[in-house]
Parts: structure tokens; C-alpha cells; sequence
């Protein structure tokens, strides 16, 4: 039942504002930063694919200012293990994600609200929940982990299938990580970020434990990545 309380009201209204002021604000950025910002992101998330090594994987393809560009995807499948499975969503009818898999560009075809969709077999909203690698788009997180979309619930719905072990990353651009959101009972949280100046960063109060990513070379100078 929906809450049409006052406290309800006031949050709805706050997430409303702050998603008016982040669109703009990346609007705004020049296409150079936009494209400087992409790659960055590409890079630091390419980097927790070949450490973690998930089987299967999901993400998306990046539209207008999102971070990661629409070259996401493909730098993607390239670091994934032989085998593994990169799945993109798929948007219903009701807002709800099915998912299928990325197999390149070709697959690929123009969806409704601006996105981009693979065309291959569809392959179940649960899809999501077997995945060890899940990344989602958001507008802002704060340091607890709460995530703030575009308001339509497509991957707080999906969030929900996933398991509290699974490494849950929403891409960011550089001053998207708050101190506080506002938010609502169904809205569910992300494990990390990633952003063009930060890399991975993970945050406090999600759920599970996720432990520590694989240093592709023992010995680096890097440390493990700690998923606490």
C-alpha cells in the first residue's frame, strides 16, 4: 500500500530535488570531461572484473551522461574469464528488468526511454540472482550505501533477487558520493561505487560479507581489496 504520509511526502520531495540538481549538474560537463570520466571508470571496473573473475556478471550500456560510456559493455565481456557471462537488462512493460546476454555490439538494438538492449534469448528476471558481479547505474549513493536512481524501482526490484554475498557496484561520476540520501523502505543499497577519480570505493551498511577480491599478481604493491 503506498505511504501517503507526511514524512512520505517530505522524502519524495527531496529525492525529486536532488535528482533535478545532479542531472543538470552532469549535463553540464563539458564532453571532454565526459570523456575523460568514461574511460577512468572503464578502467577501474575493468580492474575488479579481472580480480574477482566473476562466472556471471551483469551491467548495462551507459546513455547520454551516464559514467562508463557506452563502451562499457565491451570492455567488460573483454575482461571477463573465457566462459563467463556478461547479461545486460532488458526493461518490461511493468519497469521490472528480465536480463539477456551481450555477445557484442551487434546484439544491440534501440529500446524504448533512450536505452540500448540486447536482442538474444531472454533469460528470466531471476537471471540477476546468480550473478557474483552486479553493476548498476545510480545519479548519487551515499556512504551507507543508499542509491538514487531515476525513480522508475527497475533496479531496486532487481537489487532485491540478488544474494547478500554478491558484489553490488553503482557508477558514479566525481562528487556523486553523498554523505546522506533520502530515502524509502523499498529502496535497496549498493556494496561499492566506482567513480573517475576514486576507483572502487566500498561502503558500510549494506548486507552480507564480501570477501576480499584476488590480487591477479601476489606481491603487488596494490592491497586486496577488503569487501568488509
Amino acid at each position: 500500500m503506498p505511504d501517503f504520509s507526511d514524512d512520505a511526502e517530505v522524502t519524495h520531495a527531496a529525492k525529486r530535488s536532488a535528482r533535478v540538481e545532479l542531472l543538470a549538474r552532469r549535463r553540464a560537463l563539458p564532453a571532454s570531461a565526459r570523456a575523460e570520466a568514461a574511460a577512468r571508470v572503464r578502467a577501474a571496473l575493468v580492474e575488479v572484473v579481472r580480480r574477482l573473475r566473476p562466472t556471471r556478471m551483469t551491467a548495462y550500456v551507459p546513455v547520454g551522461s551516464e559514467p562508463g560510456g557506452p563502451e562499457l559493455p565491451e570492455a567488460l565481456r573483454a575482461a571477463l574469464p573465457p566462459g563467463a557471462e556478461l547479461l545486460l537488462p532488458v526493461l518490461c512493460d511493468d519497469l521490472d528488468l528480465d536480463w539477456a546476454a551481450y555477445t557484442g555490439p551487434g546484439c544491440l538494438v534501440a529500446a524504448g526511454r533512450g536505452l540500448r538492449e540486447p536482442t538474444g534469448p531472454r533469460l528470466g528476471r531471476s537471471a540477476v540472482a546468480a550473478a557474483q558481479l552486479v553493476v548498476v547505474p545510480a545519479l548519487a549513493v551515499d556512504r551507507h550505501g543508499r542509491r538514487l536512481g531515476r525513480g522508475g524501482g527497475s533496479y531496486d526490484r532487481a537489487l532485491a533477487r540478488v544474494g547478500d554475498g554478491t558484489l553490488t557496484v553503482a557508477l558514479l561520476h566525481d562528487g556523486e558520493l553523498r554523505e546522506h540520501l533520502p530515502v524509502e523502505p523499498h529502496d535497496r543499497p549498493v556494496r561499492a561505487v566506482v567513480g573517475p577519480d576514486t576507483g572502487l570505493r566500498t561502503l558500510t551498511g549494506g548486507p552480507g560479507s564480501v570477501p576480499a577480491l584476488p590480487l591477479d599478481e601476489p606481491g603487488s604493491d596494490d592491497a586486496p581489496l577488503a569487501l568488509e
